[in-house]
Protein backbone atom coordinates (compact mmCIF):
# COMPACT_ATOMS: atom_id res chain seq x y z
CA UNK A 1 0.00 0.00 0.00
CA UNK A 2 1.21 3.49 -0.85
CA UNK A 3 0.72 6.65 1.19
CA UNK A 4 0.89 10.41 0.74
CA UNK A 5 3.30 12.16 3.07
CA UNK A 6 3.44 15.91 3.56
CA UNK A 7 7.04 16.77 4.41
CA UNK A 8 7.95 20.39 5.04
CA UNK A 9 6.29 22.11 2.06
CA UNK A 10 6.46 19.13 -0.31
CA UNK A 11 4.18 16.11 -0.69
CA UNK A 12 5.39 12.63 -1.62
CA UNK A 13 4.22 9.10 -2.33
CA UNK A 14 5.87 6.74 0.13
CA UNK A 15 5.70 3.14 1.25
CA UNK A 16 6.01 1.95 4.82
CA UNK A 17 9.08 -0.13 5.58
CA UNK A 18 8.48 -0.80 9.25
CA UNK A 19 8.02 0.52 12.74
CA UNK A 20 10.56 2.59 14.59
CA UNK A 21 10.57 3.74 18.23
CA UNK A 22 10.05 7.33 17.04
CA UNK A 23 7.37 6.60 14.43
CA UNK A 24 7.27 4.63 11.21
CA UNK A 25 10.01 4.22 8.61
CA UNK A 26 9.00 5.15 5.05
CA UNK A 27 10.79 5.49 1.74
CA UNK A 28 10.02 7.99 -1.03
CA UNK A 29 8.73 6.62 -4.34
CA UNK A 30 7.37 9.72 -6.11
CA UNK A 31 6.87 13.48 -5.79
CA UNK A 32 3.37 14.97 -5.71
CA UNK A 33 4.27 18.62 -4.87
CA UNK A 34 7.78 20.03 -5.03
CA UNK A 35 8.88 21.92 -1.89
CA UNK A 36 8.47 25.69 -1.95
CA UNK A 37 11.56 27.81 -2.25
CA UNK A 38 12.54 30.61 0.11
CA UNK A 39 12.18 31.13 3.85
CA UNK A 40 9.53 28.85 5.36
CA UNK A 41 9.09 31.25 8.29
CA UNK A 42 8.48 34.23 6.01
CA UNK A 43 6.79 32.79 2.92
CA UNK A 44 6.41 35.03 -0.10
CA UNK A 45 8.99 37.49 1.25
CA UNK A 46 12.36 38.18 -0.37
CA UNK A 47 15.04 37.67 2.26
CA UNK A 48 18.75 38.35 1.75
CA UNK A 49 19.45 34.61 1.83
CA UNK A 50 16.98 32.65 -0.28
CA UNK A 51 16.64 28.97 0.69
CA UNK A 52 16.86 26.46 -2.15
CA UNK A 53 14.88 23.32 -1.27
CA UNK A 54 15.33 20.04 -3.13
CA UNK A 55 12.71 17.34 -3.32
CA UNK A 56 13.36 14.22 -1.27
CA UNK A 57 15.32 11.68 -3.31
CA UNK A 58 14.05 8.42 -4.75
CA UNK A 59 14.04 5.74 -2.03
CA UNK A 60 15.15 8.28 0.57
CA UNK A 61 14.10 7.04 3.98
CA UNK A 62 12.45 9.08 6.71
CA UNK A 63 11.04 8.34 10.13
CA UNK A 64 7.64 10.06 10.38
CA UNK A 65 4.63 10.11 12.64
CA UNK A 66 2.08 7.56 11.33
CA UNK A 67 -0.74 10.13 11.55
CA UNK A 68 0.91 12.03 8.66
CA UNK A 69 0.33 9.13 6.25
CA UNK A 70 -2.80 9.25 4.10
CA UNK A 71 -3.69 6.52 1.57
CA UNK A 72 -2.56 7.08 -2.02
CA UNK A 73 -5.03 5.32 -4.31
CA UNK A 74 -3.75 6.43 -7.70
CA UNK A 75 -1.34 4.63 -10.00
CA UNK A 76 2.23 5.01 -8.76
CA UNK A 77 4.13 7.33 -11.12
CA UNK A 78 7.82 6.85 -11.89
CA UNK A 79 9.94 9.04 -9.60
CA UNK A 80 11.64 11.02 -12.40
CA UNK A 81 8.35 11.70 -14.20
CA UNK A 82 6.67 12.78 -10.97
CA UNK A 83 9.59 15.05 -10.04
CA UNK A 84 9.53 16.71 -13.47
CA UNK A 85 5.75 17.26 -13.32
CA UNK A 86 5.97 18.70 -9.79
CA UNK A 87 8.76 21.10 -10.78
CA UNK A 88 6.86 22.27 -13.87
CA UNK A 89 3.65 22.85 -11.83
CA UNK A 90 5.56 24.93 -9.27
CA UNK A 91 7.33 26.86 -12.04
CA UNK A 92 4.00 27.63 -13.73
CA UNK A 93 2.58 28.87 -10.43
CA UNK A 94 5.62 31.12 -9.90
CA UNK A 95 5.30 32.58 -13.42
CA UNK A 96 1.67 33.59 -12.84
CA UNK A 97 2.68 36.73 -10.93
CA UNK A 98 5.82 38.82 -11.35
CA UNK A 99 7.00 39.53 -7.80
CA UNK A 100 10.49 39.73 -6.33
CA UNK A 101 9.80 36.54 -4.36
CA UNK A 102 8.62 34.66 -7.48
CA UNK A 103 11.68 35.78 -9.47
CA UNK A 104 14.01 34.53 -6.72
CA UNK A 105 12.05 31.29 -6.40
CA UNK A 106 12.25 30.75 -10.18
CA UNK A 107 16.03 31.25 -10.05
CA UNK A 108 16.32 28.71 -7.23
CA UNK A 109 14.10 26.30 -9.16
CA UNK A 110 16.20 26.81 -12.29
CA UNK A 111 19.31 25.77 -10.33
CA UNK A 112 17.46 22.70 -9.08
CA UNK A 113 16.34 21.83 -12.62
CA UNK A 114 19.99 21.86 -13.70
CA UNK A 115 20.88 19.60 -10.79
CA UNK A 116 17.96 17.24 -11.46
CA UNK A 117 19.07 17.04 -15.09
CA UNK A 118 22.65 16.28 -14.07
CA UNK A 119 21.82 13.61 -11.50
CA UNK A 120 18.54 12.15 -12.80
CA UNK A 121 18.85 12.87 -16.54
CA UNK A 122 15.51 14.67 -16.50
CA UNK A 123 14.92 16.83 -19.59
CA UNK A 124 12.97 20.01 -18.81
Amino acid sequence: MYYQLPFKTGRYVVEQLGDHPNGTLVQVLAVIHHPKQGDLHAPDESPVFFHERKALAYREKRIVHPNLLKPFDEELPHYNESLKAAVLRLEEKLQAEDTDYNRQARRALSNLKDEYHRYHSIQF
